[in-house]
């Protein structure tokens, strides 16, 4: 199925709405930032309870793992998946060696993505209600991001590859909604009742 022949209006949508609420989310926690430099030890906004804040994460060294605090990276990297998803929904064709570098930087931000939860749940023991937002739309956006680069030829010539990749882009929900549920599975073990956590911050 080549990018050529059918424009993948579905997957540069999602690359829009996600890097919107990417950025957002990124923007959010880069101000609470600035709180925290402004007045250390303040409670945020986002602190709710003992569980879930952001205090903790972006006063710990995990919170600015390459000498900058990590929202940082959120503003400046969520722009590229928002200008992709803008420029293929208006009929923009990449060549190959622009796919593979975008999709690099997925699977960075995923794998980073990664990294930081298992350090808020098994070492710093919170759940940061920002982060959370960032893992939500960066899960799906690497496995259909996988899927997409298969689809258009980036990762293989193989029509028959191409199609079923093209095929299984519908189960991309499914499979985040399962990601979801094994960071559940996660915090339980971690010793973080994070459906009643959630309920009470809500209710």
């Amino acid at each position: 199925m080549s990018e050529h022949r059918t424009r993948p209006v579905v997957y540069a949508v999602w690359l829009i709405i996600a890097s919107v609420v990417g950025w957002f989310a990124a923007f959010q926690l880069t101000v609470e930032k600035f709180v925290l430099l402004e007045s250390p030890g303040t409670d945020l906004s986002c602190d709710i309870s003992a569980f879930i804040q952001c205090g903790k994460n972006l006063e710990s060294w995990q919170g600015e793992v390459f000498g900058f605090p990590n929202p940082i990276l959120g503003i400046t990297g969520w722009v590229a998946p928002l200008v992709v998803g803008v420029a293929v929904l208006a009929g923009a064709h990449f060549p190959r060696w622009f796919w593979l570098t975008f999709g690099a930087g997925v699977t960075f931000a995923f794998g980073f993505v990664c990294w930081l939860i298992a350090q808020s749940l098994f070492v710093l023991t919170v759940l940061c209600p920002w982060c959370m937002v960032t893992w939500a739309v960066t899960i799906p956006t690497f496995f259909a991001t996988m899927l997409h680069l298969v689809r258009n030829g980036a990762f293989t010539r193989s029509a028959k590859a191409q199609e079923r990749a093209g095929t299984l882009m519908v189960w991309v929900p499914l499979a985040s909604v399962l990601a979801y549920a094994l960071i559940l599975v996660l915090a339980q073990l971690a010793g973080i009742d994070m459906v009643g956590e959630i309920e009470r911050a809500l209710f």
